[in-house]
């Protein structure tokens, strides 16, 4: 009901000291990967990678002849650095009004807040991509790391079709995923103790796995998004099939169903030269998969005062790159409409 006039003059209203979100959705991905970001070092971040057995063992007897031939088995998978800005501003007087002691929540704070959270959900977007975005400005995503080559044809600089063992098993499902599929592909990026860690997909896809488990089979339990050894992070509901967490990203492309192995997958952060750790209060806003998350990488440069207004503008960055080292322990089923 509307109240009338002698109520709304005599009845403070009150403002509640939290900021809902209704607009980011789940990352879980990007979360799992920048949460556990490593250090960079250096111009590039360089990883040697066996591509090609030693050919010269044989049996012998006697006096059989060895061979003296030298092998070239290994090349390095280099990656360089990519950088990612989002922009806060306010106006001096903006930030006045809320200097009172009428505050209830802190302006300045509050938005640096939610653009470090927008940011990272820019970025969850990025990580599924394949790079080349912006002129190839983009950081590199699971659409360059989980490739057989026929969409980017080299990975850390390296050719994919000269060196056969940096190819993804990528698989046009047709419409249909069934558990045959998700068992073949399991099977074909697996070898002995290596084994997909994560099976990654989208919301409808995820569906269609929970109708395929039978009922006594289906394993449904809260995972960290944070893998184990790490701090913080909210949870997210995992299935579970041949022992592999399976999880719903509304950042995943569109009918694309991942298994991934992440102990090949990693995050390196280079900060931003003249800026400091951001500290945001993610306290402050609820109802995103974000709250809880702290140490992501970003970095902040400080409110900067422009000379011709009365306001405060500032940027938080995030430097590095999202590093594969070994792509044939990655699959992806595409295509999926159904079951």
């Amino acid at each position: 009901m509307a109240f009338g006039n002698r109520v709304t003059t005599t009845t403070q209203d009150e403002i509640l000291p939290k900021v809902v979100d209704t607009v980011l959705n789940s990352n879980v991905f990007a979360t799992r990967m920048i949460g556990r970001a490593k250090k960079w070092v250096g111009e590039q971040i360089k990883q040697p990678i066996k591509v090609s057995k030693n050919s010269t063992g044989q049996s012998f007897s006697g006096f059989d002849t060895f061979s003296t031939s030298a092998t070239n088995n290994r090349v390095n998978l280099a990656y360089s650095p990519k950088f990612y800005q989002i922009t806060s501003a306010l106006p001096l007087d903006e930030l006045s009004a809320n200097q009172t002691d009428a505050k209830v929540l802190d302006l300045a704070a509050i938005e640096l807040a939610s653009a470090a959270q927008d940011m990272a959900d820019d970025i969850g977007t990025l990580f599924y991509a394949d790079g080349t975005g912006n002129s190839s400005k983009d950081f590199l995503g699971l659409g360059a790391h989980v490739d057989d080559g026929g969409d980017v044809a080299t990975i850390g600089g390296q050719s994919r079709s000269t060196y056969t063992t940096l190819q993804s098993t990528d698989t046009a499902s047709s419409g249909v995923i069934s558990l045959a599929k998700l068992s073949t592909l399991h099977s074909a990026v697996s070898s002995g103790s290596q084994k997909p860690t994560l099976g990654v997909t989208t919301e409808a896809v995820w569906n269609f796995i929970e109708q395929l488990i039978a009922p006594q089979e289906r394993i449904i339990k809260e995972e960290p998004v944070i893998r184990s050894g790490i701090t913080g992070g909210s949870g997210f509901t995992a299935l579970y099939y041949r022992g592999v967490p399976i999880v719903a990203d509304e950042k995943c492309t569109s009918q694309y169903f991942f298994w991934l192995n992440e102990d090949w997958l990693e995050f390196y952060a280079l900060p931003v030269a003249l800026t400091e750790p951001i500290k945001f209060r993610n306290q402050d806003i609820k109802g995103n998969d974000y709250s809880n998350v702290t140490g992501l990488g970003f970095s902040w440069s400080g409110w900067i005062k422009p000379s011709n207004s009365a306001s405060v503008v500032g940027h938080v960055y995030l430097g590095g790159e999202l590093c594969g080292w070994n792509p044939k322990r990655h699959g992806r089923l595409t295509g999926v409409t159904g079951i």
